[in-house]
């Protein structure tokens, strides 16, 4: 058996660690008959990377094929026409396939419902088609999920329309599985996919902490990084919008005024730069204890996010959306704090594993005071009719008007412009803290807590390994492989897209950091 694993990049970040923890879960508990692995993508997987994930492969045959086409559309350069580009994709994928049959392969592609190469994503569900291969669609992110910058991109690459794009992402074919990885987006493809459409959390692996002489020297590797000793609170993320940062180092500038902001990845793509850039520039300026993006380059001779994790006193997640929340299971597993804002997709899941997070909240409240309400207000709505005016027309009446422009009162700090957000955070910590502390009960308890050094860790459910270990990963994989195509009604893909994009354009569901790439 040859698996054939597809994701545009291998850079650090949550499908490449679940690609290195599932992979030898997929061998080891559901397929010992697989003899060849290959790892494709736009970009060669760093070789450390490859040379560790190898050795957890013992006796199978793990092989790299690249080519630049099939990665990030925004990001690949050269003169290509629309016929050359889609000749070189497809020449690769008949390529990478060349031999394969329904009896000796099976396809993993990530992430083809992030819509960054619409062709690539095309071509697998057609080649694998013609050969009878099957194809596990595995969906992590959505182009259409605070996103929609990407809709002229999609129509530039063949998309059409959003009937087009939809057929294409959401795919009936019989040759063709989807995974999700929560339940919220599960029940959307099986209402009209059934059994085709499977939920397949993210892996996790708890009592594998690493060992006291390695945190030991991530806690040395951080010292000297920050020029002395000082408590690290640990936000173990890429540089993305979507991750809210601003909040992060608001919290924890007001709840242990003393420890210094970390966060791991650095910028993975050209569209997060100038937010990166924004939120450098302000630290910088307003001397904050913050150091990004603290892993982001060269990976040899750097702790790993494990290590990092064990060697922090606290962990923050402040993401706007998340497909999963990988991170929350991480600190649970590193017997680390956790403050983690609440998010609706995934926390219902979180819960059926068993587990608890004492320091979740839903919002961090500010006082108008503390940021020119007037101008904020007059700048999203500004930005909310451009970004609505690029809407799909067929979208436009769906994305409904923003429900907190109409409140009075505190505002919610993740609502807010990343301009709006320094605005707050240039005032002094504990300013700030005076102000808006009547407004947030829960973190002025957790404050006495993180002073005092006993904020509550959130613990690892005994019974959560049955469900997010490798054999059950292993399990819930093959099963979906396996399972019989049965009937689909016509137009299937475009009432999946209908109902997913009713949901994602509603007001409640929109931030305006995410409305386009502005800071």
């Amino acid at each position: 058996m040859r698996l054939i694993v597809f994701h545009s990049h291998y850079r650090p970040g949550g499908v490449r660690r679940i690609i290195e923890l599932a992979l030898p879960a997929l061998v080891g508990e559901c397929r010992p008959d697989v003899t060849s692995v290959v790892l494709a993508g736009g970009e060669a997987p760093p070789a450390a990377w490859v040379a560790a994930l190898r050795r957890r492969l013992p006796g199978v045959n793990l092989t790299i094929a690249t080519e630049a086409a099939v990665g990030y559309v925004s990001e690949i350069g050269g003169n290509w026409t629309a016929g050359q580009f889609k000749t070189a994709v497809v020449a690769w994928v008949e390529a990478v396939l060349e031999g394969a049959s329904g009896a000796d392969t099976v396809v993993w592609a990530h992430n083809l419902g992030l819509g960054r190469n619409l062709t690539a994503s095309r071509a697998w569900v057609d080649a694998c088609g013609r050969r009878g291969v099957r194809l596990v669609a595995h969906h992590h992110d959505w182009w259409f999920d605070n996103r929609w910058q990407r809709w002229p991109e999609l129509r530039r690459t063949g998309g059409r329309s959003l009937a087009a794009v939809a057929r294409t992402i959401f795919s009936t074919a019989t040759h063709v599985r989807h995974a999700t990885i929560n339940r919220a987006d599960k029940r959307v493809l099986a209402g009209e996919l059934g059994r085709r459409a499977g939920w397949l959390p993210n892996l996790a692996v708890a009592g594998a902490a690493p060992a006291k002489a390695v945190v030991g020297a991530a806690r040395a590797w951080l010292d000297g990084l920050l020029g002395g000793r000082a408590p690290v609170w640990l936000v173990p993320c890429r540089m993305l919008r979507r991750k809210n940062f601003a909040e992060a180092l608001l919290v924890a500038r007001w709840l242990r005024p003393e420890a210094w902001l970390v966060t791991t990845g650095g910028v993975s793509s050209a569209d997060e730069q100038p937010y990166a850039t924004a939120l450098r520039a302000a630290a910088t300026r307003h001397g904050w204890r913050v150091k990004f993006g603290v892993l982001a380059g060269a990976e040899d001779a750097k702790p790993t996010v494990a290590a990092l994790l064990a060697a922090s006193e606290a962990v923050l997640l402040t993401s706007l959306q998340e497909g999963f929340g990988l991170p929350n299971l991480e600190a649970a597993a590193a017997e680390r704090p956790l403050l983690v804002r609440t998010l609706p997709n995934i926390a219902p899941d979180l819960a059926e594993f068993g587990f608890r997070f004492p320091q979740a909240y839903d919002e961090v409240w500010i006082e108008r005071g503390l940021l020119d309400a007037r101008a904020e207000t007059k700048r999203q709505e500004t930005r909310w009719r451009a970004w609505r005016a690029g809407l799909p027309r067929a979208c436009r009446a769906w994305a409904t008007r923003p429900p907190w422009w109409d409140a009075k009162g505190p505002m919610p700090f993740s609502r807010l412009t990343l301009t709006a957000q320094l605005e707050v955070l240039a005032h002094p910590a504990e300013t700030s803290w005076a102000r808006c502390a009547p407004l947030n009960p829960a973190l002025r308890r957790w404050r006495g807590r993180a002073e005092t050094g006993t904020l509550a860790v959130s613990r690892w459910p005994s019974g959560a390994a049955r469900r997010l270990g490798a054999e059950a990963y292993g399990r819930g994989w093959a099963e979906l492989v396996a399972t019989a195509p049965g009937t689909v009604v016509d137009g299937a893909a475009e009432r999946i897209a209908e109902e997913f994009f009713r949901a994602k354009l509603a007001g409640e569901n929109q931030y305006p950091m995410l409305w386009n790439l502005s800071p």
